[in-house]
């Protein structure tokens, strides 16, 4: 019979957890934050996240919400989202974003194999 390493198993498994990023924007200054939403994609594709929704008017069901956009991103794995956010690239851009508007931004994990 073949055992498997437990800490083995535990690392595989961190890696295939999928994660979205759900960022909640408050937008102070229109130009800034246009100039970062124009160069936003270019730095995206170079990393492997994706953007999965972008909405200046989402539908609020339940509760108050007052602010003016929603983000929602996925990335396969923790690790993918904390090199795209950290990455040079990205950190040049989000100056803009940062001068152009307050943000809430979430990590949540994601179910591995969700639907297969």
């Amino acid at each position: 019979m073949i055992r498997a390493n437990p800490s083995r198993c535990r690392h595989l498994q961190r890696e295939q957890m999928p994660v979205y990023a759900i960022a909640q924007l408050s937008i102070t200054d229109r130009a800034a934050y246009n100039r970062y939403q124009e160069r936003f994609m270019g730095v995206m594709n170079r990393y492997k996240g994706r953007l999965l929704a972008a909405d200046e008017s989402p539908i609020v069901a339940e509760g108050a919400w007052d602010l003016d956009k929603v983000v929602l991103l996925s990335f396969p794995d923790e690790a993918a989202f904390r090199e795209w956010a950290d990455s040079p690239d990205y950190q040049e851009i989000a100056k803009d974003r940062k001068a152009g508007s307050t943000a809430v931004v979430l990590l949540v994990k994601g179910i591995p194999n969700a639907g297969k």
